[in-house]
């Protein structure tokens, strides 16, 4: 069983691959890995030109054999919608989707996001209102290689949301931070590469 997983930042590829170790190693995998996406979708890139690249990556992993497809950037939802909608012959999940169906047990949800393009996107995701923090510098952190640093900053985002019952990790380079996370909230911790592996297994393992 071939899953392809597109990426648009390095750090997604281990916690993904790690997760579907853990949690379906039966899978075969199939990682893409344009890491220009992100950056260029920071510089304004049109929504328009992005949707063509993901169609172009999407019809790729396809005709290698691709039996379900994860994409694990979530500030391109848009873009995945478009792709869903082409190969409707496959699974073609939205990095966050299969979290934010684990979310919906929980009256009130935190998610914490390191990518702020992904405060412009997800929050229509959910539907309904949630909090959302950004951990600023986590991301740059991590990008210099400084890990502890990025779950730290992680663990403080989720510590200013009151009232939650759950906290969602809104980027796949988040799932490191989940203890720490769950160490400063006392909350249980949803990520999205869990998630999003369970989800595939359940519809075509």
């Amino acid at each position: 069983m071939r899953i392809a997983l597109i990426h648009a930042l390095r750090h997604s590829v281990d916690p993904i691959n790690a997760a579907f170790t853990r949690l379906w190693p039966e899978a075969t995998l199939a990682n893409l890995l344009d890491d220009s996406l992100s950056a260029d979708l920071a510089r304004g890139a049109s929504l328009d030109s992005m949707t063509a690249r993901f169609l172009t990556l999407a019809r790729y992993a396809r005709d290698t054999g691709a039996k379900g497809i994860l994409f694990t950037c979530s500030a391109f939802g848009p873009c995945i919608e478009a792709c869903a909608a082409e190969l409707s012959g496959i699974p073609v999940l939205k990095p966050n989707e299969a979290m934010i169906e684990d979310a919906a047990g929980y009256a009130h949800v935190g998610v914490i996001a390191t990518f702020a393009p992904t405060l412009v996107t997800m929050p229509a995701e959910f539907g309904r209102p949630v909090q959302f923090a950004l951990a600023h510098g986590a991301l740059a952190a991590l990008d210099a290689g400084d890990g502890a640093t990025h779950d730290r900053l992680a663990a403080e985002a989720a510590a200013t949301l009151a009232g939650c019952d759950v906290i969602a990790l809104a980027q796949f380079s988040l799932a490191r931070a989940a203890n720490a996370v769950a160490a400063a909230t006392g909350l249980p911790v949803l990520t999205t590469p869990d998630s999003a592996v369970a989800k595939l297994k359940r519809l075509l393992a």
